[in-house]
């Protein structure tokens, strides 16, 4: 019982806890527990208030880190410099529609060598512009091309575009295979719309590599499957993506010759610069094969895969040269000259100067003396002095190899060194030689002004004769195409730069260049030559990545460095003076002049000094011409007399600075004259006369005037014309205004 209650009364105990909990609700106590309660209520509130502020600003912070990771996405991700430099190849377009008018009504018809010619000119021309005004206005002229001819005419749109990264599949749906199998068009033009996609995205093909998979994958088509892995390796450059390898090694082992091909390249381009074991796979498969296409596409491949390696690409480079196999030592050239690139290492140049004179086949020995140009990319003032003896030579490849050689070592440097070795070149005896001198010549001369070396006039007025006699032989005349559009690239606003501006290489540039090269056994790789353009620019960037509108000086005479001038129009009236016939009633007429002035200079009359220096020239003059200077010395009178020469020449004199705004063309030659005015509101953060430049504002509460951008028209193709180029086009200038009304009256 005592348990019992023991328990009872702990329960009980327990109960009355609660009742006194339950009742404490309602006592005189309770008021301030609800004060208490109140009090900490509005602590509470503040706590939250404070939290909510700091909750606000935290995400103002937030947004402004998130904001700042874009931009700084943007910048490595390399997509706001193309922006950028689209814009302002865009916007500073100064190409010479003209010149291609020449170059096309010069071209014979049946001629298909220099009708592609001419499109290539005009892709380089328009590099990155997205200009393609000639294409549209000659439809009818670009639709006789035919087979590989439209391949290539399809694929210069992707030179045109290149940089569009946003709109790059749209511009190139009408070509493109549709549901990544074929559309049902001709492969060629399907095959170069891929090809295309390639230069569009040249190393950020994140967003079309899979498109570009699909289309490999589905189907069966060489010339398809030829633009599919171009365009692959191009917007995989340097990727080593394992899947994208895997699909083209299936290409590369169907043993296609065209496919084949463009798989070995496209491999090389996969793996540049990696070094990988795959460069064993890929010379094995070069012996097994009996396809001379397949050897050199896989050569140049492994010379890609050990591109920057130096010392550690020895091995393979010398199973490659000792080859038995001219076209694999042909390939050892190329990775001697990829390994070694700007080093100017005495072992490479030892090497390939001793290929260059002892080897048995001419493309090793012209391979050999070109390569001398990517070693020494990093000092062209040493290449002429190298290859002057090379230019020399009996050997016409040898001479074709120094010649380019030196183009692509002092390209966009206008060394006169390099002039002089290039001139006598430019009118060898053999044709393919001419060829090679005169477009090395334009990479050397790019952008370099007449007032500045007068043998970029003498070259223009060389070029112009080639294009136009109709003797000249096929290969000097596709020469001299291509030179127009290396000369006048991008708008005249690029230049061949194998290195950037703080000596370090640019891996795309030196790539493009050296399938450029190949060109001689194959024509659409002339495209490569694109990824090596860099704009020569001025762009001022604010914090926000925005140009602000303002003016620096360039501390030199502007003809030194402005653009070149515009083709004149030819006149209609020809300036030939003709021999004229001489009639009896001349004869009188002239005898009746002669007299009346000696009459009237008997009667003591004075005659103008210009007539008598007139009557007294030769007396089988015109008497037509005698009048007419009669006539105008009497009518002018004295206004004759004045002498206006010193006048002019103080109207003309050319400032000694010009002021330019951002952003502008400043070509390398011209960095060291680009001046910041004192009191400029806009200061650069680190003196740097070109490239992108960023700006420090020295008056921040002042509104910022920002630069209007002419972006490129994105709007789509309408229809698929043939096998040319969408209607799409990008203006050039706006349309001029319609002629004012008029009233006729008969």
């Amino acid at each position: 019982m005592v348990v019992e209650g023991t328990v009872t009364s702990s329960i009980e105990n327990d109960s009355s806890v609660g009742n006194v909990e339950t009742s404490a609700a309602n006592s005189p106590l309770t008021g301030a527990g609800v004060l208490l309660d109140g009090t900490a209520g509005r602590q509470a509130a503040e706590d939250t208030t404070s939290t909510t502020e700091h909750g606000s600003s935290s995400s103002q912070e937030l947004s402004v880190y998130a904001d700042r990771m874009v931009k700084l996405k943007g910048i490595l991700s390399g997509e706001t410099p193309i922006h950028l430099a689209l814009q302002f190849l865009y916007g500073r377009n100064r190409s010479d529609l003209l010149t291609l008018k020449t170059i096309k009504q010069s071209v014979e018809m049946r001629n298909s060598v220099c009708h592609s010619a001419t499109i290539y000119a005009n892709a380089l021309m328009h590099a990155g512009t997205t200009v393609d005004t000639f294409l549209r206005e000659n439809l009818d002229w670009l639709s006789r091309a035919t087979n590989w001819a439209k391949f290539s005419a399809t694929a210069g749109l992707g030179v045109i575009h290149r940089g569009h990264l946003q709109q790059g599949r749209s511009l190139m749906a009408p070509y493109l295979p549709q549901n990544g199998g074929s559309g049902g068009g001709s492969p060629y033009s399907e095959g170069g719309a891929l090809y295309a996609l390639g230069l569009i995205h040249a190393n950020h093909g994140e967003g079309i590599k899979q498109f570009l998979l699909e289309s490999l994958r589905n189907t069966n088509n060489e010339v398809i499957q030829h633009g599919a892995c171009l365009g692959l390796g191009l917007a995989a450059l340097g990727t080593a993506d394992e899947e994208v390898y895997e699909d083209i090694k299936s290409v590369l082992y169907t043993d296609s010759a065209v496919a084949g091909e463009a798989a070995g390249i496209a491999m090389g381009l996969l793996m540049v610069g990696t070094a990988s074991e795959k460069a064993g796979e890929m010379l094995a498969y070069a012996h097994d094969t009996q396809h001379e296409k397949i050897i050199r596409g896989l050569a140049i491949g492994i010379a890609l895969v050990v591109y920057g390696r130096e010392e550690e690409a020895d091995t393979l480079i010398e199973q490659m040269t000792r080859d038995q196999d001219p076209i694999l030592r042909y390939g050892g050239m190329y990775a001697l000259a990829l390994a070694y690139r700007g080093t100017a290492n005495n072992s490479a140049i030892r090497r390939l100067l001793h290929f260059a004179v002892s080897d048995v086949s001419d493309d090793v020995r012209r391979a050999a003396v070109l390569a001398l140009g990517f070693v020494l990319c990093s000092e062209p003032e040493q290449t002429p002095r190298i290859v002057s003896l090379l230019s020399e030579s009996y050997n016409a490849h040898v001479r074709y190899g120094a010649a380019l050689a030196v183009g692509i070592s002092c390209a966009g440097s206008g060394s006169s060194e390099a002039v002089s070795l290039l001139e006598p070149l430019t009118s060898d005896a053999v044709d393919f030689v001419r060829q090679g001198a005169l477009m090395s010549m334009a990479m050397v001369l790019m952008q370099t002004t007449e007032a500045r070396d007068p043998h970029v006039g003498t070259f223009r007025r060389q070029l112009e004769k080639i294009v136009l006699d109709k003797h000249e032989d096929t290969m000097s005349k596709m020469g001299a195409i291509l030179a127009y559009g290396i000369l006048d690239a991008g708008g005249r606003n690029v230049s061949i730069m194998l290195q950037s501006r703080t000596g370090h290489d640019r891996a795309m540039a030196v790539v493009g260049m050296a399938i450029f090269t190949q060109f001689w056994y194959w024509y659409p790789l002339i495209y490569f030559i694109s990824l090596s353009f860099a704009p020569t620019a001025f762009i001022g960037l604010n914090h926000e990545l925005k140009m602000p509108k303002f003016e620096f000086i360039s501390d030199i005479r502007p003809s030194i460095f402005s653009y070149p001038p515009p083709t004149a129009p030819p006149s209609t009236s020809s300036n030939i003076k003709l021999p004229m016939a001489v009639l009896s009633t001349s004869a009188r007429a002239k005898a009746r002049a002669k007299k009346e002035v000696d009459s009237k200079a008997s009667a003591g009359k004075p005659l103008p000094r210009e007539v008598n220096t007139n009557l007294s020239s030769d007396s089988s003059g015109s008497t037509e011409g005698t009048e007419k200077d009669l006539t105008t010395t009497t009518r002018d009178g004295d206004a004759m007399e004045v002498d206006t020469g010193p006048e002019k020449k103080a109207t003309n004199a050319e400032p000694s600075s010009e002021v330019l705004s951002n952003p502008a063309r400043v070509v390398p030659l011209q960095e060291k004259y680009i001046k910041f005015p004192e009191g400029c509101r806009f200061a650069p953060v680190k003196k740097t006369p070109s490239g992108f430049v960023m700006l420090r504002d020295l008056d921040p509460l002042e509104p910022v005037e920002l630069v209007s951008t002419n972006a490129p028209s994105t709007g789509l193709p309408s229809s698929n014309v043939g096998a040319t180029v969408p209607a799409n086009s990008m203006p050039v200038d706006d349309e001029p205004a319609p002629p004012e009304p008029f009233v006729y009256v008969p």
